[in-house]
């Protein structure tokens, strides 16, 4: 049995942790990219299916060329972040399948039903993109997951390349500003969303 964290990394990964809209100037390096990759692929998804595609943006063109997909309010967000992450997802998951889940054949629940593939994708790369920020978070850096992007142009700008990869979110990455911070919202009690049945 996993021991229990301690309080100071479960505030690190949840309770103290924040969404930041600014960084200080302090570099990330590739190697950190790698760092949060190498945590964040043994987070579960359905059936091993890991159809997260990632891009990190780092260089100043890279960025730029984001930056013309995204709202007016991200613009500045992803021209001074360190790094901005794409986290897309790739409906032709299941031809890895048989590499990743070999045990049986899942590629066979997949194959020809473009519906179940896309639900899949959908969920199972928004969870990669929750476990890309808790490594990123347990690896001492500070994450801004977005939406407020249009994803058809993300997709052409990215993935024109990649048949069947479409964006699902973009998120900034860096060590945080403390200075941009606002008010922590608030957050319900269990009573209100729960409900033991």
């Amino acid at each position: 049995m996993t021991e229990k964290l301690s309080d100071a990394a479960l505030d690190a990964l949840f309770r103290t942790a924040r969404t930041f809209n600014s960084y200080t100037d302090e570099p990330v390096p590739e190697a950190e990219l790698h760092a949060i990759w190498e945590l964040m692929k043994w987070g579960p998804t359905s059936a091993n299916q890991l159809p997260a595609r990632l891009v990190w943006c780092v260089s100043d063109e890279a960025k730029a060329k984001l930056a013309a997909c995204v709202s007016d309010a991200n613009k500045p967000k992803i021209l001074a972040a360190p790094v901005t992450v794409i986290v897309g997802m790739d409906i032709n998951f299941h031809e890895h399948l048989p590499e990743l889940f070999p045990h049986t054949d899942a590629k066979a629940w997949f194959d020809g039903n473009t519906e179940l593939r896309e639900v899949s994708a959908m969920r199972n790369s928004t969870l990669q993109g929750a476990y890309f920020i808790l490594a990123a978070r347990a690896l001492g850096l500070d994450t801004g997951p977005m939406s407020g992007f249009d994803n058809g142009a993300v997709d052409k700008a990215f993935f024109a390349d990649q048949p069947g990869v479409r964006s699902n979110f973009i998120s900034t990455l860096g060590h945080g500003d403390p200075a941009s911070l606002h008010p922590r919202l608030p957050r319900p009690a269990f009573e209100k969303f729960n409900t033991i049945a």
